[in-house]
């Protein structure tokens, strides 16, 4: 059994691979009646609370504060969407994995993004944060599972890896490769920006295929 519980802006910057004419917050959806109804293609960022997903949303596109970072775990507890270039959409799931909320929102967090990654036909690619410190956890095996069984195009995205040394660093994304065998496995800094291009390469890739 799968489980896992889970303002406008527009930028203008010229890009590392692929240029960013423009990104803004659209809309935060609670549930499947505020999803877009563009069909314009989606990319998916999940991952544990606290992971990084809003500071990596930020250094990919070169924007300070397009996306609300906090201190406190658990704050996202929406879909929110942002345009890029008029063309596809980023996609900030909930995160997942933080006690300090109650059992029934934890769950709602849960059903949301499950529908979400269930039944969205323009999602074209998920991409899973993990923390490159830590081995994954329990949810984070069950998600990365969950994706691989539903035949989801995804790659996974280990966090904040200027954190460690380089040594330290290539010891625990070997950890990760091992318990993670069947994933694409990205190394990613928000703070350097050491992996954007590569990152960016996968998405413009899943975007071209449709």
């Amino acid at each position: 059994m799968w489980r896992f519980g889970w303002y406008h802006y527009k930028i203008s910057r010229a890009k590392i691979d692929m240029k960013i004419s423009s990104a803004e917050f659209v809309k935060s959806a609670f549930d499947r009646t505020h999803w877009t109804t563009d069909g314009l293609s989606e990319i998916a960022f999940l991952g544990r609370s606290n992971v990084g997903k809003s500071s990596l949303l930020n250094s990919l596109l070169q924007r300070k504060g397009l996306a609300r970072t906090s201190n406190t775990p658990g704050r996202t507890q929406s879909i929110n969407y942002f345009l890029i270039n008029e063309s596809f959409y980023f996609v900030d799931l909930p995160g997942y994995g933080y006690a300090r909320v109650s059992k029934s929102m934890r769950a709602d967090w849960g059903i949301m993004a499950r529908d979400y990654l269930s039944e969205r036909n323009e999602l074209v690619l998920c991409i899973q944060l993990v923390d490159s410190r830590h081995s994954p956890t329990e949810l984070d095996l069950q998600l990365n599972d969950w994706l691989i069984f539903n035949n989801k195009n995804h790659i996974v995205v280990a966090t904040k890896s200027d954190k460690s040394s380089n040594n330290q660093l290539h010891k625990q994304l070997n950890e990760i490769k091992k318990l993670l065998p069947e994933s694409k496995i990205l190394s990613y800094s928000a703070s350097t920006g050491k992996g954007r291009d590569a990152l960016w390469d996968e998405i413009e890739s899943a975007i071209k295929k449709i």
